[in-house]
């Protein structure tokens, strides 16, 4: 079993990105049994597809990495690395520009959200990203890839591109990879607008909590946090239309790593004002050490590109097969 995942680096890291996603990436490398590969990088050739400030990217790429590595990624068990260091990604992706047809790319929603009502205006690389997607699994041979609701139309093009290639050319080059179905991760809302999601971009500081927030900054934000007067009820179901009240249970059940019954299991009948102490703890509890671990690494960024280094020397071994191969089957003489 080959699992492959890729995250575009984001700055201000919050509790959002550590719940939504680099908490699922730790659980999936602690489930790979002896023998399994986890590959996990950070998507900054993804990121070229809209407008960057490059030192803001270099940045975030760096930022992002310290967050996995905080928060449990180990290089020994996984490969970490930034997708630039393997350049088998670009290379592999011009080829199956060659196998991708513009009906299929036509037919990726993403493309039409992102693009709103600029679709001239939109880059090559925002309309072409998903074959750079494809690229991004099958240069490894990959058996599994995680997949959420809004990823699934990319692994079925990677997929449909992998099958025309190995067609057309006579050839298995390409696995045709599974998508990994695991526990849907919580959707983060503000905490200050329980409509909205949690976002580096919203104008106030205390709708979030940051990675690198101190203890006494994670306590304040949450006691401020948006509620009603009412008390807990018994199930979520009576939480549907009390939104900021479902957002806190959500984070505490997230946090504690159990579920949101439970919590409301345990303090059902209980106000906010008894509610958020104990869930600022547990917020501590979880999020205090990795804070630290990321302050330490981020203040030695070598040692941070050295990692991402060290992870894509691994990578590029794995690729360099595949991608050659590749290359042989179209005819490329290298």
């Amino acid at each position: 079993m080959r699992v492959v995942s890729g995250i575009q680096p984001t700055g201000n890291l919050h509790l959002g990105n550590y719940l939504g996603a680099i908490k699922q990436w730790v659980a999936m490398q602690d489930s790979m049994k002896e023998g399994d590969d986890c590959l996990f990088f950070l998507a900054d050739l993804h990121a070229l597809t809209v407008a960057i400030d490059p030192k803001e990217l270099a940045n975030n790429t760096v930022e992002m990495a310290a967050a996995l590595l905080a928060s449990g990624i180990d290089p020994a068990r996984s490969i970490l690395f930034n997708q630039a260091r393997v350049p088998a990604h670009s290379e592999l992706t011009w080829i199956l520009n060659g196998t991708a047809r513009i009906g299929w790319l036509n037919r990726m929603t993403q493309f039409k959200d992102k693009a709103g009502k600029n679709r001239e205006g939109a880059s090559i690389g925002l309309y072409a990203y998903p074959v750079l997607m494809a690229a991004d699994v099958l240069v490894y041979r990959t058996t599994h890839v995680p997949v959420g609701e809004d990823q699934k139309q990319h692994l079925e093009l990677a997929r449909d591109i992998a099958t025309k290639f190995n067609t057309d050319f006579g050839s298995e080059v390409f696995v045709l990879p599974e998508p990994l179905v695991s526990k849907a991760a919580p959707r983060i809302m503000s905490l200050r607008d329980g409509s909205a999601k949690m976002s580096k971009s919203d104008p106030s500081e205390a709708s979030r909590i940051h990675l690198t927030d101190s203890d006494d900054a994670i306590a304040q934000k949450l006691r401020k946090a948006k509620t009603d007067p009412t008390e807990l009820p018994a199930t979520m179901a009576e939480l549907a239309d009390r939104p900021e009240a479902r957002n806190l249970v959500t984070i505490y059940a997230a946090l504690a790593g159990t579920t949101p019954a439970d919590v409301l299991a345990e303090h059902q009948g209980k106000g906010f004002g008894q509610f958020k102490p104990v869930l600022a703890d547990v917020a501590i509890a979880a999020l205090g050490p990795i804070r630290d671990r990321m302050v330490a690494l981020l203040n030695d960024r070598t040692a941070v590109a050295q990692a991402l280094e060290a992870g894509a020397e691994k990578a590029r071994a794995l690729a360099a097969p595949t991608l050659r191969a590749a290359q042989d089957a179209v005819g490329l003489q290298i």
